[in-house]
């Protein structure tokens, strides 16, 4: 009979009674891994609401709850021996203490929007720290400043400022379903960073777990540290359990617009246009270009779809006249105008019903589909050939429910140095273009063709976009750019490849900053930064 050193029973054989009703077979690892976590959550009613194992009823619900990528909730994906989901910071001290003792890769989720499921997925054994009950905010008007926990959504967060006040906000992201912690990890940009920069551009404060289990802020954790966790990517430095934001001023008025150009009525010419002008124009102005396939004029055909979508921090007479001046091309009308407030910007930008902003709090507002993202960085317009041939790559069969989405740059952008934070991407750009391709979980066994398709879309995209490192944004992670080696050494040289492409020559300091801080490198995913030195790396090699 296997025998426990000396400890308060109680909690442990409650999770041993849970298992052994459920059928759970446990090899000593996963034993000793409970055993640990048991020890340090001290009580079952706490046990029953923090830790989940395969066989309890709740796991898969709890596990597909947060994923928004259903590529990765098939039979096939591999599934976290546990999900804990920490009430309070001592437990995630514990599960981050008894990963480490027991061996267990740690992947933390704080949305579930990652787009290669890093935060939810991984090849070995593994558990999920999921800080969806992390999700506190704290409005401070006065001092116009906010705490915000990892695990609340953006929608939360928008929802909290707009109760308190209608002309402040927040630069993020438009969905509302996305997770802080991930989003404020990579940078995150929305319909303000030409104003205001990016969401990490507003971080003044933040609260960490380190790998010792430290809890540190940003005096404690010191400026390296806190430079890199503003846009070096989640899950590489330490558990981030909330983040202190600057919150930026916005009128009580401001107007958005959309028109809609198919190939028909120009839209090639137009947006040819559009990327001469659109990052140049006044900070207030954000504007970015939709293409999507759509139905023609004539019924049973497709065509291609250009939608400019943009909102002025101002009224709808300064917006007219600015565009007419700017930009006559676009043809824009008041009756393609909308004033709002900014809060209801927000809904339209996610593509929500306009009728009450208490949808921000509702994640299952929008559909859940499959896909598969890339990106570019454009520095030269795109000749006309160029844009036609983008263009009719939207008319084939895999192209039915993809998007191309190009936000334009310029303003704030321009003004803040490419290494005040590792997200590199700023002046010289003309704008960002993200290409997702979609599916329906039914069509997962198809899979193969549309990522097929999203490749053969980006090599074709590759003389137009930047070169030396061709960069991507890390919030749309793209593991076709590479990987690491998940359970054995990565070289620096093996990461600069994927590295520069997310963190140009910022990914010098992110390795520095990680082998001071988790030199053993027990934060990692495929695409985590690597410490120069590894636990794998055999001496003399």
């Amino acid at each position: 009979m296997m025998k426990f050193p000396q400890f308060s029973m109680l909690p442990f054989l409650m999770v041993v009674v849970m298992l052994s009703l459920s059928g759970t077979t446990l090899s000593h690892p996963h034993w000793d891994f409970l055993h640990c976590l048991s020890l340090r959550l001290a009580n079952y009613s706490t046990i029953s609401k923090v830790i989940y194992v395969q066989n309890n009823p709740s796991y898969s619900s709890v596990l597909n709850a947060s994923i928004h990528n259903t590529r990765f909730s098939t039979p096939a994906t591999p599934k976290p021996f546990a999900i804990i989901t920490p009430l309070k910071t001592s437990h995630v001290r514990s599960t981050l203490y008894c990963s480490k003792k027991h061996g267990f890769q740690l992947r933390i989720r704080s949305g579930g929007h990652d787009v290669e499921g890093l935060s939810y997925v991984s090849e070995v054994p593994f558990v999920i720290l999921d800080l969806l009950n992390f999700r506190a905010i704290k409005v401070d008007t006065k001092n116009e400043v906010a705490w915000v926990q990892s695990g609340a959504t953006l929608g939360e967060l928008y929802y909290a400022i707009a109760a308190k006040t209608n002309t402040l906000a927040f630069p993020a992201g438009m969905c509302h379903t996305v997770g802080a912690g991930g989003h404020f990890s990579g940078g995150g940009y929305g319909t303000l960073f030409r104003k205001y920069g990016l969401a990490a551009d507003n971080i003044i404060d933040a609260r960490m777990i380190d790998v010792n289990g430290r809890i540190l802020d940003r005096k404690s954790m010191g400026e390296d540290v806190f430079w890199a966790i503003r846009g070096g990517g989640g899950n590489t430095f330490g558990i981030v359990l909330a983040w202190k934001i600057k919150l930026v001023p916005v009128p009580a008025v401001v107007t958005v617009f959309t028109v809609n150009k198919n190939l028909e009525q120009n839209a090639t010419k137009i947006f040819h246009r559009w990327q001469y002008i659109a990052h140049k124009l006044p900070d207030d102005l954000f504007m970015n270009v939709w293409i999507t396939k759509v139905n023609s004029s004539q019924v049973g055909t497709k065509t291609v779809q250009a939608t400019f979508r943009g909102m002025l921090l101002g009224g709808v007479d300064e917006l007219i006249t600015l565009i007419q001046d700017k930009f006559p091309e676009l043809g824009l009308a008041e009756e393609n105008c909308n004033e709002m407030s900014w809060i209801e910007s927000v809904l339209y930008f996610g593509g929500l019903p306009l009728q009450s902003v208490d949808i921000l709090l509702d994640k299952n507002a929008l559909p859940t589909l499959s896909l598969k993202a890339k990106s570019d960085y454009v520095k030269e317009p795109i000749p006309e050939s160029g844009i036609e041939g983008l263009m009719s790559m939207f008319l084939e069969e895999e192209a039915d429910n993809a998007v191309a989405m190009i936000p334009a740059f310029g303003g704030k952008m321009d003004e803040i140095p490419e290494n005040e934070l590792p997200y590199p991407h700023r002046a010289g750009n003309l704008f960002e273009a993200t290409y997702i391709v979609q599916w329906t979980k039914e069509q997962n066994a198809e899979s193969g063709k549309y990522i097929s398709w999203s490749r053969r879309l980006y090599s074709f995209m590759t003389p137009y976009v930047s070169k030396s490192p061709r960069e991507a944004y890390v919030n749309y992670r793209d593991l076709d750019l590479g990987i690491n080696n998940i359970n054995d050494y990565t070289s620096y040289e093996q990461a600069s490849i994927w590295g520069f492409k997310y963190f140009k020559n910022n990914f010098k300091r992110l390795v520095q900053v990680k082998t001071k801080v988790d030199p053993m490198n027990f934060f990692r995913h495929e695409q985590s930064i690597p410490p120069l030195l590894s636990p794998w790396k055999k001496k003399g090699n």
